[in-house]
């Protein structure tokens, strides 16, 4: 089971890519436990992750989130702005997978 943490301003407008993200999990025959967060409950979800991506207008925020993925042991990143826009769940998904997969 790979966890998969998104963290937006409000958490709202990543709900509909975690559900092309699910979509795309159930078509490959992963099995993942997607969610997302607003900006505050970020920090302390880490705990549960195997990875954070946090939504393009939050970049400025990566570097505080780095210090507690660095303390967990997650991989963090940028969601892709164009895959953010497009919904495109697949594309994230396979980044949220390798960002895994190289930790």
């Amino acid at each position: 089971m790979k966890n998969i943490l998104l963290a937006c301003s409000a958490g709202m407008s990543t709900s509909m890519l975690v559900s092309k993200m699910e979509e795309a999990a159930q078509e490959q025959g992963i099995e993942a436990n997607i969610w997302a967060v607003s900006q505050d409950k970020a920090i302390p979800d880490m705990e549960k992750a195997d990875v954070l991506l946090i939504g393009p207008q939050m970049r400025f925020m990566k570097k505080k989130y780095s210090i507690k993925a660095d303390e967990v042991g997650i991989p963090l990143d940028v969601i892709d702005p164009m895959s953010y826009g497009r919904v495109d769940g697949k594309a994230v998904l396979t980044r949220a997978l390798e960002l895994i997969e190289n930790n």
